[in-house]
């Protein structure tokens, strides 16, 4: 855990400079700040109303832990982008079985099935600056360590104490760098089923080849259910479990979208990184992400080389590489993207007119200057161990070495009081513990992991001696790769459990080859962390008065102060609008026709026949958009996101649900840095093309009937 920038946040929110454009990621609780603006662009609904967590449409809002969600009906049904549930679906296919492929519809509730072990639906209750308890006996006094550890203390007590109300999960995240926390509130519901989730030729039309394109005619949507005990509270999965009853549901909107309406997004953006310093942003697009691009890229094409032919073993790692084929497309859209836009010259100019401004002023230069000088020579020395980082981090996708790890420190840490052990390995992270390494009997194959751990040994010796763990390789070297994978037990899952239990003195006088390794991995692992609690302290000192320093300036410039994101509640706002740019003109939609032209029947552009059927047929039912005389797919918005806002509920001016949002553009995620009106554009699915494929492609009209649509 680290209390820098993580992401950025609000301060100051009464003196917010006027927004520009469709800029920003705002909290509910600025929203009295931004009315105005709001009000112009379209909005109908009250700020005050979107502002109300206890109220519609904001308590309708959930989480996945990883991507957005929103509620749909009284009885529980919850919907998201299908890539957000895709890993459900993946945990439920087999051979003969393939739901990826097929796609999946529970006529009954009986018919429903567990999620994969780990979902969640977290319900949003609340947001409270708490700012003053977070530092609570941190003083300048501090060494890093010790402010480290002192606001790791307060952080814990804040959210044991949240925690005391059953069923909640609680959680201090640090906005502009430490200037002010919040601490966010959710009701946590455990049991999780898939409901409906279209044929991959629907739902994952395109594939890797559309994704962060335009055109784009992919339907990016599926739903869960949460379920509860009998007596309402939050209960793992039980076939006596009913149906949650949230407080309120998205209604879905009777009308459609035409170019130019409002709409807003509510949901969960992970991170931005829009308050970088200019010698950490020049880093990251310079060294890391060039490497981390080509990791991800090796890492794929292996697993695909690996698995080819193997349609269990493709099914298991499924997830897997559609998580690292994304992000690495998204990451040559971003150093693209930043040469296309001068990002680092940007970011050089203006950090060098507000270290002018800082200067200019005696009484800010002996305020903020010594802070600023501590927080450059940090960035230094955390800009040089970065490339080294990424290489030893690959060793975490051998998947029984990352388990055997984890258990052995869940181990070390049991033997200390709750209070006092690190965070995510407290009693509160044992059942997300549990059901991460239950995961893994459904996302393994033996030889795939041994290859990959291979291959990830290859990274990891490239780091100079001294500046890796060369404990755990000559204890590896001791072992061999042979009997590592031949004589570990850890590859069942009632074993890889039954250690969740165990002592320290068990894990270092086993035998299990995989215990062996992390046990003589966990010094230099320890040694590691005690390094970074130090750094983490000086950073938090550093930044926290940076910031303070930084945002003054920013509102001077007449410049839009809101939080980066970082995985809370935002709220965003634009219109639906293409683009034209450089003789190449975009239509702010697609159509239906538009995807039987690209379907070929194989591979990614191989939608279902029914579907291709109905096209040719023009049978759209009520869903025709008459501005288009035709059936929309998907359509381009201005709205500010990230990664995270992925199934965000996209309501129009009057809070309705008019679709969801799943992508960007590939020139424009460079906007997780840098907003630029002219090429950032979000991509949504319509509505009303959900509809149809639910109640034409698969007759789901059981749920329709229950969202109010039938």
């Amino acid at each position: 855990m680290t209390f820098r920038m993580i992401a950025a946040g609000t301060s100051l929110l009464a003196l917010a400079a006027p927004v520009a454009a469709d800029e920003g990621m705002w909290l509910p609780s600025q929203m009295a700040e931004v009315a105005a603006q709001m009000k112009a662009a379209g909005a109908q609904v009250p700020p005050e109303q979107l502002a109300d967590l206890t109220k519609a449409p904001m308590n309708a809002i959930a989480s996945l832990g990883g991507c957005s969600a929103s509620f749909v009906s009284p009885e529980g049904l919850v919907v998201s982008n299908h890539h957000c549930v895709y890993g459900s679906i993946q945990y439920n296919s087999k051979p003969g079985q393939d739901y990826l492929t097929d796609g999946f519809l529970a006529k009954t509730k009986a018919e429903e099935v567990p999620a994969a072990p780990g979902t969640r639906i977290f319900v949003i209750e609340a947001l409270r600056n708490v700012t003053a308890d977070m530092l609570k006996g941190v003083t300048t006094k501090l060494t890093g360590r010790q402010r480290f550890d002192r606001m790791d203390a307060n952080r814990k007590g804040l959210i044991a104490a949240c925690e005391k109300q059953p069923n909640r999960r609680c959680d201090v995240r640090s906005y502009f760098g430490g200037e002010r926390y919040f601490l966010q509130q959710q009701l946590e519901i455990k049991d999780v089923r898939l409901v409906y989730a279209p044929a991959g030729g629907i739902g994952n039309f395109g594939g890797e080849t559309d994704n962060w394109q335009w055109p784009r005619h992919t339907g990016d949507f599926g739903f869960y259910r949460a379920y509860v005990g009998p007596d309402g509270s939050s209960a793992a999965y039980s076939k006596d479990n009913v149906p949650y009853q949230p407080k309120s549901w998205l209604t879905i909107a009777k009308e459609g979208l035409k170019d130019g309406d409002f709409v807003m997004l509510a949901g969960f953006p992970g991170n931005t990184n829009r308050w970088r310093m200019a010698a950490e942003t020049k880093s990251v697009f310079a060294d890391r992400y060039p490497l981390n691009q080509k990791m991800l890229s090796d890492y794929s094409d292996l697993v695909n080389k690996l698995t080819a032919g193997n349609q269990a073993a493709e099914i298991k790692y499924a997830n897997s590489v559609r998580g690292a084929d994304n992000t690495k497309k998204n990451l040559l859209g971003q150093m693209s993207g930043a040469d296309a836009i001068r990002l680092i010259e940007t970011k050089e100019a203006e950090e060098t007119a507000f270290r002018t401004w800082l200067a200019a002023d005696p009484k800010r230069q002996a305020t903020y200057g010594p802070a600023l000088a501590q927080l450059d020579a940090l960035i230094a020395e955390s800009n040089k161990r970065a490339v080294n980082d990424i290489k030893l981090g690959q060793m975490g996708r051998a998947q029984l070495l990352s388990a055997a790890s984890t258990l052995y420190r869940w181990a070390k840490e049991r033997a200390k009081p709750d209070a006092q052990r690190e965070a995510g390995f407290q009693d509160r992270d044992r059942t997300p513990r549990t059901e991460g390494l239950k995961q893994i009997e459904r996302r393994f194959d033996a030889m795939v992991d041994r290859k990959i751990m291979e291959w990830a040994l290859e990274h990891y010796r490239s780091v100079p001696a001294g500046e890796r763990n060369d404990v755990l390789l000559a204890k590896l070297d001791q072992i061999g790769l042979d009997k590592l994978y031949a004589e570990t037990k850890l590859t069942d899952t009632a074993t890889r459990l039954a250690w969740l239990d165990k002592t320290p003195a068990e894990f270092e006088a086993s035998t299990d080859p995989f215990i062996q390794l992390a046990v003589a991995a966990y010094p230099y692992s320890q040694q590691r962390l005690d390094e970074d609690k130090e750094n983490d302290g000086k950073l938090n000192a550093a930044s926290r008065a940076v910031m303070e320093a930084r945002m003054a300036w920013t509102r001077e410039q007449g410049k839009p102060v809101y939080p980066d994101a970082n995985s809370s509640l935002r709220i965003t706002w634009g219109h639906v609008t293409g683009r034209k740019q450089d003789g190449v003109t975009w239509s702010a939609f697609t159509t239906a026709e538009g995807m039987a032209a690209k379907h070929t029947g194989k591979g990614e552009f191989d939608a279902p026949d029914k579907a291709i059927e109905l096209v040719k047929a023009r049978d759209y039912g009520n869903y025709v958009a008459p501005e288009l005389g035709t059936l929309p797919v998907n359509y381009l918005s201005t709205v500010d996101i990230t990664g995270g806002n992925s199934g965000s509920a996209t309501l129009n001016a009057k809070g309705e649900l008019v679709g969801l949002a799943f992508d960007g553009t590939l020139d424009g995620v460079i906007s997780d840095w840098r907003f630029n009106p002219a090429i950032n554009r979000t991509i949504h699915v319509d509505h009303r093309y959900m509809l149809w494929v639910m109640e034409k492609v698969d007759g789901a009209t059981n749920l329709l009937k229950e969202m109010g649509v039938k």
